[in-house]
């Protein structure tokens, strides 16, 4: 069976006939003339970037013919193509004709002078190389004229060695072109602001508060730190986010030009015809809260040392890490004497030895002891001092019921009233007074009271202190040791 095709041409067809190849070409170069405008030297035009060649930027501005600008105009500061296939660029076409347009970030120097009055009038950046420095600012090459460029319009920062201008190639939007070319005003700051603002848009864009970034400091006030993130874009962290510690001035903590980790606080909008923004920043964010790991530095029985940060009518605060500071009550500040007034021991700024005695993250308190760092005095008592034994001290305090005598620093005994006027000579002893020397006997030692009964070394009845510390329990006296001793003679007598 043979299967017909019908390939007679319908109504449709015989209407509409296609189009010879040559006819399609005609209607697309039509169709292309038709929706392109017109592209002259001057012109702002935006496009895609279709291909990067070795040396070349292909971009697709809209027409028959695509744009091509130099690849060296393109690289950043460090020498690198910051964009790629795909991205949109914004270029100034510098030479349209021959089936090529070229495009440029600025008018070249190769161009035209009349092309001044056009970059002028459409805000075109032109290129000028500084020849050398004249009263009041710069003279600047430009397009075959002399250009003067106003010192304060150089750069959008203070000049303090314009010399170290001349010979370099910039880009320069024109202020004022008069008498045919020969008098040119030419403008540097006005277009790195225009080019910063660009900038500064695209980094708002893609920034958060939280994000840390780093910051360059280029201005220390007593407030506080102004930190360059990137040119144009400028924050400030106040002086108590500069550090964890207390600063009380910020070039304490850092120097002019320094670069380091800073968090994006908040990011607000200025109102007004200025606008702009208001960046806040913390230094001390960006490194992490010191008391996460608290626990793991400093555990209680530890000796470390620490700077005196403050002193208070109970005690003195100590910093033993940045943002980390301890409190030594007034109580803990010494074995050896009755301490009144906490300057009397430590002042702000000493570096002093503490002992870790309580850590709390939670509630960000660490307790301190200086007198636990020192050691207790009264540990060594036993193997330094018996009952018995005869001791020269000196007056510490007389007091209406004896006299208080130091035997060695942190221990004191204490000679009563009633053992006073056993002495051989009661009134020599009457006459002690605080700082005089003075020798006595060890009549009874209370390890866990800290205690101390003392007697004259030469008294009357010299042999009633064996009697007395004889009659003591075993809660006093030497407690356990002196029934000890005493069981040791009795043993050597058997």
């Amino acid at each position: 069976m043979v299967k017909h095709t019908n390939n007679t041409p319908d109504d449709d067809d015989l209407d509409n006939p296609e189009p010879s190849s040559d006819e399609f070409a005609a209607l697309l170069d039509s169709y292309l003339s038709e929706t392109t405008d017109e592209i002259r030297v001057g012109d702002k035009v935006g496009g895609e970037i279709i291909a990067i060649g070795q040396d070349s930027v292909y971009v697709h501005i809209g027409g028959k013919e695509d744009g091509v600008v130099e690849k060296a105009e393109l690289l950043n500061e460090k020498g690198e193509l910051d964009c790629r296939v795909g991205d949109r660029l914004e270029l100034y076409v510098v030479a349209a004709g021959e089936g090529e347009v070229r495009l440029s970030r600025a008018i070249a120097a190769g161009g035209q002078a009349n092309l001044l009055y056009d970059a002028q009038q459409n805000h075109i950046p032109v290129e000028g190389r500084v020849s050398e420095v004249c009263k009041g600012g710069f003279r600047v090459q430009i397009l075959g004229q002399t250009a003067f460029c106003p010192v304060s319009q150089m750069d959008v920062r203070f000049i303090e060695k314009p010399e170290e201008y001349v010979g370099a190639v910039f880009e320069f939007l024109v202020e004022r072109v008069e008498s045919r070319g020969r008098n040119v005003i030419v403008n540097r700051r006005r277009h790195l602001e225009r080019l910063q603002a660009e900038e500064r848009e695209k980094f708002l864009a893609r920034v958060s508060p939280g994000d840390v970034l780093p910051g360059k400091a280029v201005r220390l006030m007593p407030y506080g730190v102004f930190f360059e993130l990137q040119p144009g874009v400028e924050g400030m962290a106040h002086i108590s986010e500069l550090s964890w510690s207390r600063v009380a001035d910020p070039a304490d903590v850092l120097s002019l030009g320094q670069t380091l980790p800073v968090k994006i606080l908040t990011i607000e909008e200025k109102g007004g015809k200025s606008g702009g923004f208001k960046m806040s920043l913390s230094v001390k964010q960006a490194a992490g809260d010191p008391w996460t790991a608290v626990g793991e530095k400093f555990k209680a029985g530890d000796k470390v040392t620490g700077r005196v940060t403050r002193c208070a009518a109970f005690g003195a605060f100590v910093e033993l890490a940045p943002g980390i500071e301890g409190l030594v009550h007034i109580s803990e500040m010494s074995f050896t004497r009755r301490v009144v007034k906490t300057e009397d021991v430590v002042q702000p700024g000493d570096t002093v030895a503490v002992m870790v005695t309580a850590v709390d993250p939670v509630n960000r308190r660490i307790s301190l002891s200086i007198r636990e760092a020192e050691g207790d005095p009264w540990l060594t008592v036993a193997n330094r001092l018996a009952v018995g034994q005869t001791v020269a001290g000196v007056v510490e305090r007389v007091a209406d019921f004896g006299l208080f005598v130091s035997l060695m620093p942190g221990v004191t005994g204490l000679m009563p009233r009633s053992n006073m006027e056993k002495a051989a000579d009661p009134r020599a002893m009457e006459k002690l007074k605080a700082d005089d020397p003075v020798t006595v006997l060890i009549e009874a030692i209370n390890l866990e009271d800290r205690k101390m009964t003392l007697a004259p070394a030469e008294s009357n009845d010299a042999g009633d202190w064996k009697s007395y510390a004889g009659d003591r329990g075993a809660g006093s006296g030497l407690g356990a040791l002196g029934q000890k001793l005493q069981q040791a003679m009795k043993s050597k007598k058997v």
